[in-house]
């Protein structure tokens, strides 16, 4: 009876809240369009009509006085009105949402030391009628309700090649390529690899099927969305990708979004204290800033929650509307905090091993040239992001690892040349 009486009060609470939004929205429109009042027969009058007849009458001073005065008040009357109805849109928003505060009882806070806030939302209730063709793919092919996807097209069938490979090797069955031309459908047919071609869209069909390696990568946003619909947590894997161990034994699961780092060090790839000195200002020359480097969005893991879906919908929203790096406007809807005229995202994060999930540089850089690490350090995950060579360099990760060719990633230089 007590759930009940909630979620009732919670309704009308979300009715009353509506009725407050449509009431103010009327007012606003009235404010406009009868300044004068309703009985008023000068509020008949176009605006155009009112300075014909402002000019015509020869308005005195004092009258032009009073109307300025007037128009200021209104204005302020106006901004003060869309405040009310920005703080009215969002208590809705939380109110139709049913927010974790709102659903859950009040608790009190324990003992110094013990307190920890919920790290992990909960998961969506999965909409099989969003795709039911998906669905049924996921079925067959997902182990528990979790999947590694890939993007591609017939400019990235050689990496696809090398990645697919290193996936069969390790027998992972939970690996999905989703073909954005007719050229890889054919190619994961002939290679008993699962697939999954979406539907005609021609959006994403023009950027699919002629794209390079960038403009694909901006695709995932909108297509992983009915992934999450449909309840599935989803690894998202560009195709310079080459996998060295199951990379679901070695997640954490906790967070809205487990990401690889661009990272190449502890405090580079899990942030630090940056110390920005400007001598001019004084005794306070000293200002400390916080600096991480950023989310690689080649590869990242997505449980299928709200925040998730939302973290989506926001990045392919901006990508539609200028030409952006999708892998920046992946972090700062991520890391930007709410502030004056903008809402945050409300999303747990966690930022994956940087010597599991192993970025170009980190290997290149740092361990190759390192024999305790050359040694010790077995990858989950090799991703050739920073080199644009990349075929090359994923065949001597697989030389490497895999074949014991102890001289294979010798021959290639720090950076690119």
């Amino acid at each position: 009876m007590a759930g009940r009486r909630d979620r009732t009060q919670q309704l009308r609470g979300s009715r009353i809240a509506i009725a407050i939004l449509i009431g103010i929205i009327i007012g606003c429109v009235c404010a406009v369009m009868f300044p004068n009042g309703f009985f008023n027969s000068s509020s008949s009058l176009t605006a155009n009509e009112r300075v014909q007849v402002g000019s015509s009458s020869c308005e005195s001073p004092a009258r032009i006085k009073m109307l300025k005065s007037d128009f200021a008040s209104l204005s302020e009357k106006n901004v003060e009105l869309k405040k009310q109805i920005r703080e009215l849109t969002e208590k809705l928003r939380l109110a139709e949402q049913g927010s974790d505060n709102a659903r859950k009882p009040q608790i009190k806070a324990g003992p110094f030391g013990t307190v920890k806030s919920l790290r992990t939302n909960p998961t969506i209730l999965p909409d099989e009628s969003v795709n039911p063709r998906l669905a049924k793919i996921l079925e067959d092919i997902a182990v528990d309700k979790e999947v590694i996807v890939a993007l591609a097209n017939s400019n990235v069938k050689a990496m696809l090649e090398v990645q697919i490979a290193s996936v069969k090797r390790l027998g992972i069955k939970n690996y999905l390529v989703v073909a954005l031309d007719d050229y890889i459908e054919n190619f994961c047919k002939s290679n008993d690899v699962a697939y999954y071609k979406r539907d005609p869209d021609k959006d994403v069909d023009t950027v699919g099927k002629t794209g390079g390696n960038h403009a694909v990568s901006g695709l995932k946003f909108r297509v992983l969305r009915e992934f999450l619909q449909l309840g599935y947590g989803v690894l998202l894997s560009d195709v310079d990708i080459v996998f060295l161990q199951n990379p679901f034994r070695h997640l954490y699961r906790d967070s809205d979004v487990e990401s690889m780092s661009d990272g190449h060090s502890n405090m580079t790839a899990y942030g630090f204290n940056d110390v920005f000195d400007e001598p001019a200002m004084g005794w306070a020359r000293y200002a400390h800033t916080m600096r991480i480097w950023v989310f690689n969005s080649g590869f990242f893991y997505l449980r299928p929650t709200v925040p998730s879906i939302e973290l989506l919908d926001r990045v392919a929203d901006r990508l539609s509307k200028a030409k952006l790096w999708d892998q920046a406007v992946f972090n700062e809807e991520l890391f930007y905090p709410s502030h004056p005229d903008y809402i945050g995202l409300h999303a747990s994060k966690r930022v994956m091993d940087m010597y599991e999930f192993m970025n170009s540089k980190v290997l290149f850089k740092t361990v190759r040239k390192d024999q305790e690490l050359k040694k010790k350090v077995k990858p989950v995950i090799v991703h050739v992001n920073y080199h644009p060579d990349k075929l090359n360099r994923m065949q001597a990760v697989v030389e490497f690892y895999v074949n014991g060719k102890q001289d294979a990633l010798d021959s290639f230089p720090d950076g690119s040349e």
